[in-house]
């Protein structure tokens, strides 16, 4: 046997250390299982205490703003890598949240930022649904509906130890999640499968589960978005939502899950972009110049608004400080969203956050300029030094806490093993197969016969159409399906390729219509079918065709067909939900979920029909 190269001695002991130190920050500096709440220790104050007094004014500004980033190769002369060390060194900012990626790539980057950081950088991410929301050839969890709809929060919770695993080996410290926001309603363009359910102690339920095993694994989850998203009709991508409710319904509904998952200890609560004039009257009107939009190509105005809650000290220290007795780290949703920038500069609208009473400044259109108006409305007096240190005190507390003083930087050996690793696969695959539900077999064409002519009929309203459904279809012709026939609509179709699919369709027994329409933030028709695929339907439907209609994302299509005799919901296109949902309609596994939301009248929360293997069919409607 081979004795070993300095080459690979060097890798081994790297291993070893990264595995000490991850395994050491869960169990032994954090101790979240052992004590009532995920926070700084004394030790970690005193270190923030230290540092502050040290800081300039100008170090402590920095701080406070936390830029963002779609993670890319960048060689270090380049000008954009240039502009990210630039803010890093000279801006001093308190951390980043990267968006879509490659994983070494990014990890690499953000290793290169916190070696150029004088203060560890805060590294945040929104992984609701995992790793793989955000970084390429990852896994992706099902939704939080998804999740709901098994009945189990242990899915929840298991969710959140493997997200924390595999963020702190990324080099991930705060992580954007749990979405507790209620989905009472079923216009919302934004949030809809994001929410655990209509339901505000179901959210609670399934948003401390995920909080619990989340904040084990020492990252902070992150409950958002405060003081609730679930009752809009708007996008904050694209416009400020208006909520006009009495403060008796917001306590019963939006605000009924924040207080529970801050009783539990949630680490951090981001503020959204709604309007609220029952919590702060103040009347907001739409700037004249103003930035061009970062999400969307289609503002939305709204004539009647009052301040974002970001903006709002009723909202923020009133109500979330004073009355609810949150003592985390307050994050604003993104500062780049329209339902901010069609009313607020950048410089005024971080002054604002501030003095409402928000610690993390995310992700501005200009970092520069919101730097630049926080420091000289300290300097002008119209914010206090003690405000500011407040709030950086808070972030170097959790960056100390979170052992980024010791090791701040985390080595790409060990990623391959831990990201997406089997325990990954398994809880994504148990996830799923308990989650798809049957709300409709009137036509009782399920399980499906192998003898009959099959068409996959897939309707989606997303970008980049080129891949929806290949692992339904993968799994169907795994499984004896082999013949299946396959057509796709989506905006782009032509009248040719509509009526090649037309004619298929009328040479085959049944027609399994797949429903991609998948919510995404700042899209004109994000919960919306396609007029084209919408049409079709309808007309396959008065024919008497026999269809399967499989929602693999908004729940509530079926309002749009109301007499489609058979309906599943599958509530999101990961891979992991379209093979499930493949294995349940040929008989190979049981439809176990059940829905978390009422879809219609007839179809409340808590529909599911219970279809076994052994084709034994019992209705719990």
């Amino acid at each position: 046997m081979k004795s070993p190269t300095l080459q690979q001695i060097s890798a081994i002991l790297k291993l070893m250390l990264f595995g000490t130190f991850f395994l050491s920050s869960v169990s032994g500096d954090f101790q979240a299982l052992g004590q009532s709440k995920f926070r700084p220790s004394e030790d970690a104050w005193k270190w923030a205490d230290e540092k502050l007094k040290k800081m300039s004014l100008d170090e402590k500004v920095g701080q406070l703003v936390h830029i963002g980033i779609n993670a890319r190769f960048l060689p270090q002369d380049s000008w954009e890598f240039q502009q990210l060390k630039r803010q890093v060194v000279e801006n001093k900012i308190g951390g980043i949240i990267f968006f879509v990626g490659h994983v070494y790539e990014t990890v690499h980057l953000m290793n290169r930022m916190q070696e150029l950081a004088d203060i560890p950088l805060l590294i945040s991410a929104d992984f609701e649904t995992g790793v793989g929301m955000r970084l390429e050839d990852t896994l992706v969890f099902p939704w939080n509906m998804a999740v709901a709809a098994t009945g189990n929060p242990e899915f929840a919770r298991k969710q959140g130890e493997i997200i924390a695993r595999e963020a702190r080996a990324l080099g991930v410290h705060q992580v954007f999640a749990p979405v507790v926001d209620v989905n009472n309603n079923p216009e919302n363009p934004v949030i809809n499968v994001r929410s655990y359910s209509e339901d505000p102690k179901e959210v609670a339920k399934f948003a401390i589960a995920f909080i619990e095993g989340l904040q084990s694994g020492g990252v902070i989850a992150t409950a958002k978005h405060f003081p609730g998203h679930g009752d809009t009709n708007i996008d904050s991508h694209r416009g400020l939502p208006v909520i006009k409710v009495s403060r008796k319904r917001l306590d019963e509904y939006e605000l009924y899950p924040f207080r529970e998952a801050i009783k539990a200890g949630v680490a951090s609560v981001m503020i959204s972009h709604i309007s609220l004039p029952e919590l702060d009257s103040e009347k907001v009107t739409p700037l004249k110049d103003r930035y061009r939009a970062t999400y969307t190509d289609e503002e939305v105005i709204v004539e009647d608004a009052t301040i974002p809650a970001t903006l709002s000290k009723k909202v923020v220290t009133d109500i979330l400080k004073n009355e609810m007795k949150f003592d985390g780290l307050i994050v604003t949703d993104a500062m780049d969203m329209s339902g901010l920038t069609i009313y607020f500069t950048q410089d005024e609208a971080a002054v604002r956050a501030i003095e409402a009473g928000a610690d993390i400044i995310l992700k501005p259109t200009n970092a520069n300029e919101a730097i630049r108006g926080i420091r000289e409305a300290v300097k002008s007096g119209r914010l206090s030094e003690e405000r500011i240190n407040e709030s950086v005190r808070k972030q170097l507390a959790w960056k100390y806490y979170l052992g980024l003083t010791k090791q701040k930087t985390v080595p790409l050996d060990a990623i391959d093993r831990i990201v997406s690793n089997r325990s990954s696969r398994q809880l994504a695959t148990e996830i799923a197969e308990n989650a798809i539900t049957l709300v409709k077999n009137d036509d009782n064409l399920l399980p499906l016969a192998k003898d009959k002519k099959i068409f996959f009929l897939a309707i989606t309203n997303q970008e980049a159409p080129e891949y929806i459904g290949e692992e339904f279809v993968r799994t169907l012709r795994r499984n004896s399906f082999a013949s299946l026939k396959i057509g796709q609509i989506n905006d782009r179709t032509t009248q040719d390729e509509l009526e090649k699919i037309t004619k298929e369709i009328a040479e085959s027994d049944i027609v399994l219509g797949g429903f991609f329409v998948r919510v995404r933030s700042g899209a004109r028709n994000s919960i919306e079918m396609p007029e084209k695929g919408r049409k079709l339907i309808e007309s396959l439907i008065a024919e008497k065709k026999k269809i399967v209609g499989i929602s693999f994302g908004n729940p509530y299509l079926l309002r749009d067909f109301p007499s489609l005799g058979t309906y599943i919901v599958a509530y999101g296109d990961m891979p992991s939900l379209q093979a499930a949902t493949a294995r349940a309609i040929i008989g190979e596994i049981d439809f176990k979920g059940k829905l978390p939301i009422t879809i219609m009248p007839g179809f409340p929360k808590g529909t599911g029909i219970s279809l076994k293997k052994s084709q034994n069919m019992q209705s719990e409607k």
